[in-house]
């Protein structure tokens, strides 16, 4: 495992579990945070509106979730909301270049 690796999981363990297959990316920053620059085919649910925006668009509770933030402390917070609202595959991914980079995705603007 090269630095970048150990940095991608500090803190967690998205790094080092493997992440489930086919999972929808939730970016839960502010819609100015996502045009800023997004993982590609992301959905912008920000953290704020994530009670009242969850269950019409992520009404399968089972789907795979990778979700997103700055750092990885709003994606937190929102990993334990929905795990409490009975969300069963969710990962903190924590930032965007994180993200990307595991999933081979381009960040994107606008």
């Amino acid at each position: 495992m090269n630095w970048f690796s150990k940095f991608l999981g500090a803190g967690g363990s998205a790094a080092a579990e493997p992440w489930p297959e086919g999972a929808l990316v939730v970016d839960v920053r502010s819609p100015a945070e996502y045009q800023s620059g997004h993982v590609e085919g992301a959905l912008n649910l920000p953290l704020n509106d994530l009670p009242r925006l969850a269950a019409q668009h992520l009404p399968d509770k089972a789907q795979p979730l990778v979700l997103y933030c700055q750092s990885g402390m709003r994606s937190e917070s929102a990993r334990q909301y929905l795990q409490s609202c009975g969300y069963t595959q969710l990962v903190n991914g924590r930032s965007p270049g994180a993200v990307a980079l595991r999933l081979q995705r381009n960040v994107v603007r606008g």
